[in-house]
């Protein structure tokens, strides 16, 4: 099992991504002017600030050369996780519905929270229970995801809505608590908390593993 994590220019967690992912499998970097992703079995998009957040939070990245490659992958059922600004360029092409907003407190925060695990027919989260609760933390300033009610029932309705904020947890503003949401395929996943960061108990909490460990089998299954 191998990962391929993305960098771009403002990438600031794919070095933590790289060490998750590496805790259940093998791991390499992929610099954002790549155009094929060297045969990886899954995909990470990680956070930071690609390319400053200039216009708007993963707009330019969406069009980096690795993104065509990351989108065929996508299309052919490969598992990919974009987490927080991996999450909006994510949005941003057009493989994830939806777009994320300014928090309503129009401040950047940083705490721990915990998210509810709404559907488990998702590569990455094959793993868990659902109701499970993850406790993860979240660190972003444009994290609050919003669609029209009624894209929100309908991807409700699919199974597309794959993490809730636990009551009291949803700091952001997040429409219907939505913490993290897949493609109708369930192979992509987008989600605003950290993974990546909860892999260590000394951290307190290694419920991040649980989503990387998920996708294991499936992307072997698909070999």
């Amino acid at each position: 099992m191998r990962f391929g994590i993305l960098r771009f220019p403002g990438s600031c967690d794919e070095r933590d991504a790289l060490h998750a992912a590496s805790l259940v499998g093998e791991a390499e970097i992929l610099w954002h002017q790549e155009r094929d992703l060297r045969g990886v079995d899954a995909v990470i998009v990680p956070g930071g600030f690609s390319y400053g957040d200039h216009l708007r939070a993963g707009a330019i990245a969406r069009f980096s050369p690795v993104m065509a490659a990351v989108e065929a992958f996508a299309r052919e059922g490969g598992p990919v996780l974009g987490i927080c600004n991996g999450f909006q360029v994510l949005c941003e092409a057009g493989l994830l519905p939806g777009a994320l907003l300014p928090n309503l407190s129009l401040r950047f925060v940083c705490r721990q929270v915990e998210v509810e695990v709404v559907s488990t027919d998702c590569a990455w989260t094959r793993g868990c229970t659902g109701g499970e609760r993850l406790s993860v933390p979240a660190k972003h300033q444009t994290g609050r995801y919003y669609a029209p009610d009624a894209v929100l029932e309908e991807l409700r309705a699919n199974d597309q809505v794959v993490l809730a904020y636990a009551p009291g947890h949803n700091f952001n503003g997040s429409a219907g608590d939505v913490a993290g949401v897949a493609n109708a395929a369930g192979n992509v996943l987008g989600l605003m908390p950290h993974p990546e960061h909860a892999v260590d108990a000394l951290t307190g909490s290694t419920d991040g593993l649980k989503l990387l460990s998920s996708v294991v089998p499936v992307a072997a299954a698909s070999r």
